[in-house]
C-alpha cells in the first residue's frame, strides 16, 4: 500500500509533537519520532511510505497538497493536535478530495476525543488509531479485517466502532525510527547541540501527575524499558544514518525512574565507546537516585531536563507529583551542578490552589538553585488528563472550543483561571519569571562562561534571538489591542 504520513504545519514554527502543541517560547522544533517508528514498521512490512514533514519545514498547506497529490497515496496518516484539529481536518479533506485516499488520524487528541474527532471530521476521517498506533497502522495497511484490528476506531453504518484496546507494546519489538526520511537540521533547539536526534528508551509511566497527557492517552501507566543493548544499538544506528549529529536527546519521561536500566545503558555506552563519539541528554525527575549521576556523567550525559514544576510542596502535592519535595529538588539541582551537568529546569504556574504568593515562591525557588536554562508555562490541561476533567467540572477552564487553545500568534496561553488567580495573572507571572531568571547579571555571566565551542556560541545566539522575538511579539500584540 502507498501510505503518506503528514505532520502538518499550522502557521510558522508550530511545534506539533511537543508536550504543548504551539509555537514555543524558545522557538524550538521537535522530531516526530513516534510517527517515524510507525513509518519504519510500515516499511518493514513492505509498504511504500512518503513522510511529509510540513511542521518543522514550515511548508504551507498548498505545498503539502502538491507533494501528496504527486504521490497519490491510498492512505493518509495525519498527526492531529488539540489547537489545530479544525485545520488538520481541512488539510486531510483537501488531500482526500485530490487523491481519493482513506484518512487515519493519530495522536493524543484524536485518542482522547474519538467521538468529537469523527463528528468534526465527518466524511473526512475514516479511522482513528488510538494510543500506541505503531502496529495498528501496520495492520490497517496490511489489509487485516477492520473488526480484528486492536486499537482501531472507525465508522460503520453511521455508528462509531471502537475495537478493543491494544495491549501495551513490547518496546523491544519496535523498529528504530525511519530517520532516513528527515534531516536533523530541520529541528533547531538552543538547548541542544546542533544537529541532534531524539530517542525513547521506553514507554509508559509509573507516576500519576494529573496534568500529564501521554500516560492516559497514549502509553499507559506500566513502565516498559527497552533492553539496554537495543538502546545503544539505536544510538549507533542514529549515528550511522546521520553522521553529522552531535547529540542524542533521550525524550523518555521516565528514563531515570529505573535505576538498573540507567546503569545498564550507561555501562553499554561505555563498553562501546559511544561517549567518545557523541554526547547525550535526558529528562529526569528530582527523585532520581543521586548515586547514578556520576556514572551518567562518565557515560557522556551532558544535560538534564528536570521537571521541578513548582517551588512549594503544596503545589507538587496538588498535581500528584509522586512524593517529591522542594528539598529533594534542591538537593538534586546542587548535586547535578557539582558534577558538571547542564541543568534545564521546567516550571509551571496554575496548580489547584495557586495564589500570587505561591507563584512568587516558584520564581524565587527557580532563582535560588543552580540551573543553566529554564522554561515557565501555565499548566496545559489537555483532553484526556485528570486535570482537564477536574477543571471542566469546577468551571476553571476558560475555553470551550479547540480553536481557542492558543493566542492569535499560535503561542501558548493559560487556559485556567481561578477566583484567587486569573489566567492573565498567570501569564504575567510567566513573563516576570523569564525576565527575572535570565536578566540577572550572575545568570548572564554563567551562560557566558559556559561557552566552550563555536557551536555553543551559535546555540546561545539562537536562544537570545528566541527570547527577544518572544517578548517583541508580546509588545506587538499589546499594541494591536
Amino acid at each position: 500500500m502507498k501510505v503518506a504520513i503528514l505532520n502538518p504545519s499550522y502557521g510558522d514554527d508550530f511545534v506539533r509533537v511537543a508536550r504543548w502543541a504551539a509555537k514555543s517560547r524558545g522557538r524550538v522544533q521537535r522530531h516526530p519520532e513516534y510517527l517515524l517508528i510507525a513509518a519504519q514498521a510500515l516499511i518493514d512490512s513492505g509498504h511504500e511510505v512518503l513522510f511529509i514533514e510540513a511542521a518543522a519545514r514550515n511548508l504551507t498547506p498548498e505545498q503539502s497538497y502538491s507533494i501528496a497529490k504527486e504521490f497519490e497515496p491510498e492512505l493518509l496518516v495525519l498527526h492531529a493536535t488539540t489547537p489545530s484539529i479544525y485545520d488538520d481536518i481541512e488539510q486531510a479533506k483537501t488531500i482526500k478530495a485530490q487523491t481519493a485516499c482513506k484518512v487515519a488520524f493519530v495522536g493524543q487528541h484524536a485518542s482522547a476525543e474519538v467521538e468529537n474527532t469523527f463528528d468534526l471530521g465527518k466524511g473526512v476521517v475514516d479511522y482513528i488509531l488510538r494510543a500506541e498506533y505503531d502496529f495498528t497502522l501496520r495492520d490497517l495497511a496490511d489489509g487485516i479485517d477492520l473488526k480484528k484490528i486492536l486499537g482501531l476506531s472507525y465508522v460503520a453504518e453511521s455508528r462509531i466502532i471502537n475495537n478493543s484496546n491494544r495491549s501495551p507494546i513490547d518496546v523491544d519489538l519496535l523498529p528504530f525510527p525511519a530517520w532516513q526520511l528527515i534531516d536533523p537540521e530541520w529541528y533547531p533547539d538552543a538547548g541542544k547541540k546542533y544537529p541532534f536526534l531524539t530517542m525513547f528508551t521506553g514507554r509508559g509511566c509509573n507516576n500519576g501527575c494529573t496534568f500529564c497527557r501521554d500516560p492516559r492517552t497514549m502509553y499507559g501507566y506500566k513502565l516498559r524499558m527497552r533492553d539496554a543493548k537495543k538502546v545503544v544499538d539505536e544510538m549507533e544506528y542514529d549515528i550511522s544514518v546521520h553522521p553529522k549529529i552531535r547529540e542524542i536527546m533521550i525524550e523518555t519521561d521516565t528514563f531515570t525512574a529505573d535505576k538498573q536500566h540507567v546503569i545498564d545503558v550507561c555501562n553499554e555506552i561505555l563498553a562501546r565507546g559511544i561517549n567518545k563519539k557523541i554526547s547525550w541528554s535526558c529528562n529526569a525527575r528530582v527523585d532520581t537516585d543521586l548515586e547514578i549521576l556520576p556514572l551518567m556523567k562518565k557515560a557522556g550525559c551532558r544535560m538534564l531536563m528536570v521537571g521541578f514544576e513548582f517551588g512549594y510542596d503544596e503545589g507538587l502535592k496538588a498535581v500528584c507529583k509522586g512524593g517529591v519535595s522542594v528539598d529533594m529538588a534542591r538537593k538534586f539541582a546542587v548535586r547535578a551542578d557539582q558534577l558538571g551537568f547542564t541543568v534545564h529546569g521546567c516550571f509551571m504556574f496554575g496548580a489547584p490552589g495557586e495564589t500570587r504568593e505561591t507563584a512568587r515562591a516558584t520564581i524565587d525557588f527557580a532563582k535560588s538553585i543552580p540551573m543553566d536554562t529554564v522554561q515557565f508555562t501555565g499548566i496545559a490541561v489537555y483532553p484526556g488528563t485528570v486535570m482537564y476533567e477536574w477543571a471542566k467540572k469546577h468551571g476553571y477552564l476558560l475555553v470551550d472550543d479547540w480553536e481557542q487553545w492558543l493566542t492569535e500568534e499560535r503561542e501558548q496561553k493559560t487556559l485556567l483561571s481561578y477566583p484567587q488567580l486569573s489566567n492573565k495573572e498567570i501569564d504575567g507571572f510567566i513573563d516576570i519569571a523569564l525576565k527575572e531568571f535570565y536578566l540577572r547579571p550572575s545568570q548572564m555571566w554563567k551562560m557566558l562562561v559556559s561557552i566552550r565551542s563555536f557551536g555553543d556560541i551559535l546555540r546561545k545566539l539562537y536562544g537570545l534571538k528566541a527570547f527577544v522575538n518572544y517578548f517583541a511579539n508580546k509588545v506587538s500584540s499589546i499594541i494591536k489591542k
